[in-house]
């Protein structure tokens, strides 16, 4: 997508549509449902700034200058689909199904890309809880840039513990989709940087909602590329969570504030009964969060500059009109029944890192995970088929950062040392991990293996992901699907599982020069130079576990592959 910066900078006229006092109806994206569903991304214009037509992009938009994000996707759970999505934009993108569980090659993610003009149909059955969940582009290195222009849309999952409660579920009524994002505008352009100075909910500036004065649930996602929001209502106003990332809680959680990180999704009641002709705003109330805290962080000018940046600013104007008819006026005391998993049927425990770094020929800090950027080429893990694991991801850096793994969801046990709060104890995808701050979450992988297709996990800032904070994992049958996948660079390891000792061959060369072999947390645990005698070296002394080998060549060249130590 080619964006236009137009010469002249309007400051005063955006700075005068910033501060009006003026609203603008929330746009609530049209539904698409059923067995077979049609998506078509678009490049388009939408206009934002007067009459001025900005440079944007969407799904299934309804015209070429209403270009921006895309219809809700409703599914059931037991529900087969099939999708179609054609690219006519003029960037290869993909589109990725934000925390569906469903095979790896159907996932969406950098590995599945859509040239301009193709269409790409993935399909699965739908196994996830009713919850809200969301689809948008995960092309490496493009990330930031298409979510941005207006890619993406939210997905409503809908199963028969959900449709027994007496909740509001009337779409675009009581039950509200809010996307929240911001922008920066250069002229009457989107800029291509992390933070904006304008806030946006479903795409719309200033949005206004008018609510009936009853119980209404709002599906509230943080699609922003970086910036977490701090969510409350202007007039204290308590709410109550019913649902995280991927189902409903135990029973409702009241709070006035909660923290929604990049690519995270809550949902929530708030009770308007007997408001009518009031009027009120949900806020942002930002200013009291930390500089590592995505959104918190101040910059005096740069690229990370904001207007809004920790502050309190309004998300949304909300005016209470009538009621409708058969309203919900109560809220239940109970939801459903969430069985985390037993941290005791935890086979082994994976410890990943986020660390700040400085790399040769990158500007600037660095944030990796496991102590490299993201190669295509490399698996991080091996898992098991019917695993269940503990991650645990221990951030020694100077940020706060979103993660988010594909395939599966997740149930926190602990943020340093310390049992999560209420409204984090469902099911979840993306969990924030503070500077400084260990989180540790169970899981289990019980479908899709598949030893050539990859699932990510990595920080759900875009423009982290995009520059390489990110891994993959594979999830396995037996240890031959291993097999089949480490030995990718033309290199042959065997025994493999290995026990006391690895022989090596590379293709097309018999002299290996050098091997070095590393643990999962990217270690060097060791190595063998000069000649190594007989392709060979001593791997007794090493844990069970999964390592990855370098190999150096009798030219000079290294080639990767790996190994399973029983």
């Amino acid at each position: 997508m080619k964006i236009t910066i137009l010469p002249v900078i309007l400051f005063g006229f955006l700075f005068n549509q910033l501060n009006a006092q003026t609203y603008n109806p929330l746009w609530i994206p049209d539904t698409l449902s059923g067995s077979t569903i049609n998506l078509s991304l678009e490049e388009g214009t939408k206009n934002w700034i007067g009459s001025f037509a900005t440079t944007s992009a969407g799904v299934n938009p309804s015209s070429s200058t209403n270009a921006f994000w895309g219809p809700t996707l409703i599914f059931t759970k037991g529900d087969s689909i099939h999708l179609n999505v054609t690219n006519n934009l003029m960037d290869t993108t993909t589109v990725h199904w934000h925390g569906m569980h469903l095979p790896a090659i159907m996932d969406g993610g950098p590995h599945q890309p859509i040239a301009p003009g193709e269409t790409w149909s993935p399909y699965w059955k739908v196994d996830n809880h009713a919850a809200t969940y969301w689809y948008h582009p995960h092309l490496h290195m493009m990330s930031q840039e298409q979510l941005l222009l207006g890619l993406g849309g939210m997905i409503i999952v809908r199963d028969s513990a959900e449709s027994t409660l007496a909740l509001p579920r009337t779409y675009g009524v009581d039950d509200i989709p809010l996307a929240l994002s911001d922008r920066a505008f250069i002229g009457n352009q989107i800029s291509i940087e992390p933070y904006g100075d304008s806030m946006m909910v479903n795409g719309v500036l200033r949005a206004e909602w008018i609510a009936p004065s009853q119980l209404v649930r709002f599906r509230i996602l943080n699609s922003a590329t970086e910036r977490s929001y701090n969510i409350g209502f202007s007039d204290t106003t308590t709410f109550y969570v019913i649902a995280s990332d991927g189902g409903l809680l135990n029973a409702p959680v009241p709070l006035t504030r909660y923290l929604l990180s990049s690519g995270e999704r809550i949902e929530i009641l708030v009770d308007f009964t007997g408001r009518q002709g009031q009027s009120l705003f949900m806020k942002a109330y930002n200013s009291v969060l930390p500089q590592n805290i995505p959104g918190g962080d101040m910059f005096p000018n740069g690229p990370f500059a904001n207007y809004l940046q920790r502050s309190d600013f309004n998300v949304m104007h909300i005016s209470v009109g009538p009621q409708t008819t058969n309203p919900i006026t109560t809220i239940p005391s109970n939801l459903v029944t969430v069985t985390p998993y037993d941290s005791l049927t935890s086979v082994l425990t994976r410890y990943l890192t986020i660390t700040d770094t400085n790399i040769v020929g990158y500007n600037g800090v660095s944030f990796i995970i496991n102590h490299h950027l993201y190669s295509e080429s490399f698996i991080d893990y091996q898992v098991p088929l019917d695993n269940t694991e503990i991650w645990e991801i221990a951030n020694s850096g100077n940020f706060s950062h979103p993660f988010h793994i594909h395939d599966v969801e997740f149930n926190i046990l602990s943020r340093n040392g310390v049992f999560p709060t209420a409204a984090e104890q469902g099911w979840k995808d993306v969990v924030l991990v503070k500077a400084h701050e260990t989180v540790r979450f169970i899981t289990k992988f019980t479908d899709f293996a598949d030893a050539a297709h990859p699932f990510m996990f990595h920080c759900h800032i875009a423009l982290h992901e995009d520059e390489g904070m990110m891994g993959q994992f594979v999830v396995v049958n037996s240890s031959s699907e291993v097999k089949d996948i480490i030995n990718n660079d033309g290199v042959r390891v065997y025994p493999n599982p290995a026990f006391d000792r690895i022989f090596l061959s590379t293709k097309g060369e018999s002299t290996i020069r050098g091997i070095f072999i590393y643990n999962s947390l990217g270690e060097l645990v060791l190595s063998e130079k000069d000649q190594v005698q007989e392709n060979q070296i001593d791997v007794s002394s090493l844990r069970s576990g999964i390592y990855l080998i370098n190999i150096q060549n009798g030219s000079g060249q290294f080639m990767k592959s790996s190994f399973i130590k029983n």
